[in-house]
């Protein structure tokens, strides 16, 4: 998504936050119809986590105690924004991509959407799937900050990391009523919810005005599911993005009130050593192509190089590399790119 697109969605999930928190989640006997039918069926198996079912979609085999890599696709994604690099790393490797509760062919989960939550559920998910750790974790934008969660909460299981235009731990964040401020202006010291092991959001339990609100402003993110670079993927991953963009429950699952507390977990933890990761590999990712300056004529490209020189030195072994030819959506723009920074990382791992 564009930095204007990645705005409006984090406002269509705060106004869902406050009218969820404010209406509760009783059934709503006069609800409408919430989601249509995928247009394909998933490529991978949809497994139950305790009354919700997530998709998940491994290819390839792990020889020799290899490492499994596990792909976590940025907001607004989900497993098939993978499918230009999945097929490349299962030449050599086992990798699952997965669709986060809501997304994709997954249905919704517990509620709140919190980081941890997602990380829990992402956990589950592989061990109810037989996939065992080692994992590699390799995280794009969003997805960048929950892996690190991952490797914070599930530190065994991790033997290396590869951060694709991560995102920043402290960034900035279009509200309703302060206007663009810093994610850590915006922590209240709330604390974080438990995680959720049932009791998952049903449809027919979002009121009716909450539908009617989220639809009347998603038409134009799915119309624009597919924007460039997106239409360098596959044909079927292109009719997945327009149908699950235009889906309710894709929206309802970006409810996360505690997001600004999550994100100062992961900045303290940046903060508090010099390498909190210790001696794991890790590879940065960065764009080599800056973004085009938003509508009011700023530009992050400075702050985004520094913030991604930051998250090299979460371990002393960190390594950037800058993708020459990329965007923020290198996994399209350059999969070959992405592909051998994963490769580079088991290879790290396995000495």
């Amino acid at each position: 998504m564009t930095v204007e697109r990645v705005q409006h969605s984090f406002l269509i999930a705060l106004s869902v936050s406050l009218l969820l928190c404010a209406s509760g989640t009783s059934r709503a006997q006069d609800a409408p119809a919430l989601a249509s039918s995928p247009p394909m069926a998933p490529p991978g198996r949809v497994i139950d986590l305790g009354g919700w079912h997530l998709h998940l979609h491994c290819l390839g085999t792990s020889n020799g105690g290899a490492p499994t890599i596990v792909l976590e696709a940025g907001a607004g994604d989900f497993s098939v924004d993978w499918s230009l690099v999945q097929p490349l790393v299962a030449r050599a490797a086992r990798v699952c991509s997965y669709d986060r509760a809501g997304s994709g062919w997954s249905e919704l989960g517990p509620r709140p959407r919190t980081m941890h939550q997602i990380v829990y559920e992402l956990h589950t998910l592989l061990d109810k799937a037989g996939e065992r750790p080692p994992y590699v974790l390799v995280g794009h934008s969003y997805g960048g900050a929950l892996i690190r969660l991952y490797q914070m909460t599930y530190p065994a299981d991790v033997v290396g990391m590869v951060l694709v235009e991560a995102a920043s731990d402290n960034p900035w964040r279009l509200t309703p009523d302060k206007g663009l401020v810093r994610s850590s202006d915006l922590v209240t010291g709330k604390a974080i919810p438990d995680v959720k092991t049932s009791d998952p959001l049903r449809a027919e339990q979002i009121p009716s005005r909450i539908v009617s609100m989220i639809e009347g402003q998603t038409r134009d993110l799915s119309a624009h599911a597919n924007d460039p670079p997106r239409n360098k993927l596959p044909a079927d991953a292109q009719r997945m993005r327009t149908w699950s963009l235009g889906q309710v429950k894709m929206h309802v699952s970006n409810d996360n009130p505690v997001e600004a507390e999550e994100l100062g977990i992961l900045r303290a933890a940046r903060t508090r050593s010099e390498y909190p990761l210790g001696s794991l590999p890790l590879i940065v990712l960065s764009r080599g192509v800056p973004e085009q300056p938003s509508a009011d004529g700023r530009s992050g490209e400075d702050e985004h190089t520094k913030d991604q020189a930051l998250l090299v030195t979460l371990s002393r072994a960190g390594k950037q590399v800058v993708a020459r030819r990329s965007g923020h959506h290198i996994p399209i723009d350059e999969p070959n790119v992405v592909t051998t920074a994963i490769a580079d990382v088991i290879a790290a791992a396995r000495r």
